[in-house]
């Protein structure tokens, strides 16, 4: 399984990062949790993580207990929805885990349990933690789950993590993928240079980097290894931009995989990224970024509010007008009428 695995996220995917539908008294609404996931299978993503920042972390919370449930439904409705060992597609099941040693190898468990395939593994946890220590938690819940390794930017509670770390970090056979999502260049190059250094080119990279997602996909990053010039390449994402729009990302993807890339190509690029700062609301250092999510897909009837676990968590002021602005200046980036072309069929 790990194999088959390895080799999908290999060909580059597009992987939402799965939103949590509330309703207006903020419990689970089952029926907008499962049109979401069915959203994104209609979309043709290949992948959907969930139990990530996307998907409220406090849904682990105790008095909400929201972690197993919504596991297993996303589990559940691809499975419903694709059927059982359809041979025709795959799409993998990616759980987020996150905590100390014991809570990321508890998740991991549950994880595997409901049948998912791997596990992003979060680390800002551990914020004081030494390489090593990192090392030995990422081996502990890598031996539950293929691991999908996980540069999660501080500001959204993350931590930084060194050249050093991801060199040691590729030495674990059962890592398969890495999300890169420090939101820095040089941080980026940080991971690519370990997997090129390492000789880890079956570990795919994704970008998770919502501000430069284009910049990512298209560029050939040349490593010197000894003598040699070794080039990796970004080749799908795991994004919480991609859970909005997403007909239009797993496109777009599809392009940049299909055509060189050129100018055009590089101004989608640059817009995409300005929609992302009024969606994840960088005005207020992405205090607004769930909620601006959820603004999306309520405007399009995927979900009947933007509420959060969190009461606290809203639109900062002005996001909703800036959301408003991208979304009429870039009429290519939305999928709305693809929405309302399914909304019914998803809603069933």
């Amino acid at each position: 399984m790990s194999e088959a695995l390895r080799a999908h996220l290999l060909e580059g995917q597009v992987i939402p990062a799965h939103p949590l539908a509330l309703d207006r008294r903020r419990r689970l609404d089952e029926r907008r949790q499962r049109a979401l996931t069915r959203y994104y299978l209609g979309a043709g993503a290949g992948g959907i993580a969930v139990g990530v920042h996307t998907t409220q972390f406090a849904i682990r919370h105790r008095k909400h207990n929201l972690l197993a449930p919504v596991l297993e439904l996303a589990a559940d409705t691809v499975r419903d929805t694709l059927g059982v060992g359809t041979p025709t597609r795959r799409v993998a099941l990616i759980a987020g885990a996150i905590g100390d040693t014991r809570q990321a190898r508890r998740e991991a468990e549950l994880a595997q349990r409901m049948g998912y395939d791997a596990v992003l593994l979060s680390l800002g946890a551990l914020r004081d933690a030494t390489n090593q220590a990192l090392i030995r938690h990422c081996r502990t819940v890598a031996n539950v789950l293929p691991l999908f390794g996980f540069y999660l930017q501080p500001a959204v509670g993350g931590r930084v993590l060194d050249f050093e770390f991801w060199c040691r970090f590729c030495e674990i056979g059962n890592v398969v993928a890495i999300k890169i999502a420090p939101f820095n260049r040089y941080a980026t190059l940080d991971v690519v240079r370990a997997a090129a250094e390492t000789g880890r080119d079956d570990v795919a990279l994704y970008t998770g980097n919502d501000d430069s997602i284009v910049a990512d996909l298209v560029t050939p990053f040349r490593v010197r290894v000894g003598a040699r010039s070794v080039e990796r390449r970004i080749v799908g994402g795991l994004l919480g931009q991609w859970a909005v729009w997403t007909r239009r990302a797993v496109l777009l993807h599809e392009r940049l995989r299909r055509e060189a890339p050129g100018a055009e190509a590089l101004a989608l690029g640059a817009a995409l990224t300005d929609a992302n700062g009024a969606i994840f609301d960088v005005r207020h250092n992405f205090a607004g970024c769930i909620p601006g999510i959820h603004e999306v897909l309520r405007r399009q009837g995927l979900l009947t509010g933007i509420q959060c676990l969190d009461p606290n968590e809203k639109l900062s002021p002005g996001q909703a007008k800036e959301i408003d602005r991208v979304t009429r200046e870039y009429p290519e980036l939305n999928d709305d009428e693809f929405v309302r072309s399914n909304l019914t069929e998803w809603l069933t």
